[in-house]
């Protein structure tokens, strides 16, 4: 199995070569980017940054940001889901995110209120995928209900379905599931805890 196939194999590599300082480890960590990206080997790039909701995992695809997650999803576990749903061809290469992380960095400074990145949305499909197309319609600062969510996308009785699509959203932060909110006005559950679905909120209003 090469590095490129599991998630977890670069740093078994690196583990082996306790002699070798952090500069080499970066150098000989960049020529294997570098390669596997010459040889279209490398399908899929991820990174981590810090935010004030925690340690987000950022991963992409040619095609665009494919899955941006919580600490709480548990990491190692989103890159063995993608390494199986996506492909093995899976890679530690930061720089190809920079993009990503900057915007991001950007939204919670305040400086930012709409995201220009190109997006993946291979992992939702069927109604799921058109619930998370009309979830950027929501304008920054705003809110809308799971019942107007389920009438945009075009299924109005499909309040329950919208709302497992807003749970199940590959991207949040950037695919803004967090501005929906109950009918009542509470905020309802979020793949990153409603502390982390108030706070947004709360960054948001504040702008």
């Amino acid at each position: 199995m090469t590095a490129t196939e599991h998630p977890l194999a670069e740093e078994d590599l690196f583990a082996t070569l306790p002699e070798v300082d952090a500069d080499a480890q970066a150098r000989l960590h960049a020529r294997l980017v570098a390669t596997a990206s010459d040889a279209g080997v490398l399908d899929v790039a991820y990174r981590t940054i810090d935010t004030p909701l925690g340690v987000l995992l950022l991963a992409a695809t040619e095609q665009g940001l494919v899955r941006v997650a919580y600490a709480c999803e548990d990491h190692d576990g989103v890159l063995e889901r993608l390494a199986s749903r996506v492909s093995p061809r899976l890679l530690h290469a930061p720089a190809r995110l920079d993009l990503a992380a900057r915007e991001i960095e950007e939204y919670f400074a305040g400086r930012r209120q709409q995201f220009d990145l190109p997006l993946d949305f291979r992992l939702s499909q069927g109604f799921r995928r058109t619930v998370l197309s009309h979830l950027r319609d929501i304008a920054y600062g705003r809110t809308a209900s799971y019942a107007a969510l389920a009438a945009a996308a075009g299924n109005p009785r499909a309040v329950r379905a919208a709302g497992t699509a807003c749970a199940t959203n590959p991207l949040p932060v950037v695919v803004p599931c967090h501005r929906v909110v109950r009918s009542d006005g509470t905020v309802g559950q979020y793949v990153g805890g409603t502390d982390a679905k108030k706070l947004l909120l709360a960054l948001e209003s504040a702008a």
